[in-house]
């Protein structure tokens, strides 16, 4: 369950304040899949964001009963740093002992296909490469929500697939908030969607109605 207590979030701008939300009180299920909707510049990745813990709201309070990944397609690593040593680092953040950490490299190492590059600097890799890397390290731990930002798209036809099938297994065990453009994909992911306009979260029971109400903007 995620609930919203008064929140509101803002950007200070030369015309004054940017509101992404504004005193915002609602509760969303913890048993549904959701997708994520609203216009370009809507706060989608902001409310991304705040659910992980990365931003925080000017007013009020944002409560999950679990816990949650950081958001996928925004995730920050050291460049200057392999995509072992990235890996490593997270693994040693989320208290993982020496066994439990070369099992992780490994899943990583095998999931993103990154091979050599695995070896080398993020800073060498290219924008797909860095995505695929960012998937295989969230997916390589289990959390309770995961925050999924414009990642599906991220390779061939062979590792969406992959990717898939990951969010098919997960799903058992967890549930995902997806922002995407690909409407397919939210339809195929998610149980029910939240549309965010004009400083508000509007909640939709169905997955079809969010949709409606996006195509219909």
């Amino acid at each position: 369950m995620i609930t919203f207590k008064n929140v509101t979030k803002y950007y200070p701008t030369p015309n004054g304040r940017h509101y992404i939300l504004r005193d915002v009180d609602l509760v969303l299920p913890g048993d549904k899949n959701i997708g994520v909707f609203g216009a370009n510049g809507s706060g989608k990745s902001t409310l991304m964001r705040l659910l992980a813990g990365v931003d925080h709201p000017n007013k009020g309070s944002i409560k999950v009963a679990g816990n949650v990944s950081w958001p996928l397609g925004l995730s920050g690593y050291q460049g200057s740093m392999t995509g072992r040593e990235n890996a490593e680092f997270i693994c040693r953040i989320y208290g993982k002992d020496k066994e439990e950490i070369g099992e992780k490299i490994e899943y990583i190492k095998n999931f993103s296909e990154l091979n050599d590059f695995f070896e080398m600097p993020l800073k060498s890799y290219s924008s797909g490469m860095r995505s695929k890397f960012s998937f295989a390290v969230c997916m390589a731990f289990d959390f309770d929500y995961y925050l999924i930002d414009e990642l599906t798209a991220v390779g061939d036809k062979r590792f969406r697939e992959k990717c898939r099938k990951t969010f098919d297994a997960k799903k058992g065990i967890a549930n995902f908030l997806f922002v995407s453009h690909n409407i397919n994909e939210l339809k195929r992911q998610c149980d029910i969607g939240i549309y965010i306009k004009n400083g508000s979260i509007h909640v939709h029971d169905s997955i079809d109605d969010a949709i409606a109400a996006y195509n219909s903007m």
